[in-house]
């Protein structure tokens, strides 16, 4: 070989190795250490709260998609009920501050191992989460994997309580859509793909009941409860000879629905016929409530509401008023009317469900009329009262 060759070969080798360099430098900044993921930095330092317009989450085979529609956050799987603002607003801040705990020198082959290929039914996959705003357009994605556990040391008891072999989560693997495999010290176990998980339970309240009243299918077990004011006693409507109602019994059924809950929703559609039972309410404040209960299934019962309101147009001066008050009242009275236009607004908006609500908040309302009253003196007992 002479000096020539030599020298040409020489060339060849030097940019082989450095296209070699090159090509190793730009696979280990995409897949280890990219700048805005380093330990120490923000995790996601470019996502932009204030175009999000749509989430969704992926696990598995699961999905919830949460979008901005007119201006109200809501879970497209049920019909675009309200979304837990609260909730879903504190996730976004949490992932806008995340901070990277340290970076992990991983290759595509080594995802499944970290939980991190794309969501899907086989083994090894992520939970995704995508961001858009609201075009469609991606914002930005991340993936969460497996979670980072922490090994207790020898006979210390575990932060949960108790003694824990096992460890607790106390980070997660994640990856963002810069290809970047990092650690960070929140395992995020609120990020849930149950559509169920992420609806405002935020519910109508009833207030100030002025009339109970459940319609059975078997007309015999109906009843009516009424009162004069929120504060006197409870009056069985159309009582017969001998029936009277037991106080101990029906403090569960005089306060319907003032705490509602509920376990799921679906869109509203024709009520089931024949078997319902049908609770109304009458308020104080010109309120009515008619909830359809529907037969039991599982451990629920499906309940849709019809709500209407009847408000006094003007307010009644009474006759010892002074002149000087009027204008004070006038104006209280304005005010209430509108908390209560605003209050049945709100709760109007529930009627376009069916509320799948536990069976331990519908149970005690569907006393029959007879599980209400006293029971019946026996002859003993009368005679005896009767020869004092």
């Amino acid at each position: 070989m002479n000096r020539k060759q030599f020298l040409i070969l020489l060339v060849l080798v030097v940019v082989l190795g450095a296209g070699s360099l090159a090509v190793y430098q730009r696979n280990s900044h995409s897949w280890h250490n990219a700048g805005d993921a380093a330990a120490g930095g923000k995790l996601m330092p470019n996502l932009a709260l204030n175009d999000i317009a749509q989430v969704v989450i992926k696990a598995g085979t699961n999905e919830v998609d949460l979008a901005r529609v007119n201006n109200v956050w809501a879970v497209r799987q049920r019909g675009n009920y309200p979304a837990d603002f609260s909730r879903l607003s504190g996730l976004l801040m949490k992932l806008a501050d995340l901070k990277v705990t340290q970076t992990e020198d991983v290759g595509p082959s080594q995802l499944g191992r970290f939980e991190l290929l794309p969501p899907g039914p086989a083994s090894g996959t992520a939970t995704s989460i995508e961001f858009k705003d609201e075009n469609g357009k991606a914002l930005g994605s991340l993936l969460l994997g497996k979670k980072h556990i922490k090994k207790p040391a020898a006979g210390a008891p575990s932060p949960m309580g108790g003694m824990d072999d096992q460890g607790w989560p106390d980070g997660r693997y994640v990856m963002t859509d810069a290809k970047t495999v990092a650690l960070i010290s929140d395992p995020l176990e609120d990020v849930q793909t149950g559509p169920e998980q992420w609806l405002n339970k935020e519910f109508l309240s009833v207030e100030k009941p002025r009339s109970i009243s459940v319609k059975f299918p078997q007309a015999t077990n109906s009843w009516t409860l009424t009162r004069t004011n929120d504060t006197a006693d409870w009056q069985l409507a159309d009582a017969k000879a001998g029936e009277k109602l037991d106080s101990s019994k029906i403090s569960s059924v005089t306060a319907p629905f003032a705490s509602a809950s509920f376990d799921d929703v679906a869109a509203a559609s024709a009520p089931a016929t024949g078997s319902n039972t049908v609770l109304t309410v009458e308020t104080f404040d010109g309120f009515s409530y008619v909830s359809t209960i529907e037969p039991k299934q599982d451990d629920g019962y499906p309940v849709r509401f019809a709500i209407s309101a009847n408000f006094p147009a003007a307010r009644v001066a009474a006759k010892d008023e002074k002149p000087d008050d009027k204008a004070k009242l006038d104006k209280d009275f304005q005010a209430q009317q509108k908390t209560l236009a605003d209050k049945l607004a709100k709760e109007s908006a529930y009627t376009n469900w069916v509320y799948r609500m536990p069976a331990y908040s519908v149970d005690e309302l569907l006393k029959t009329r007879q599980q209400l009253l006293q029971e019946p003196e026996t002859n003993s007992v009368a005679a005896a009262t009767a020869q004092k």
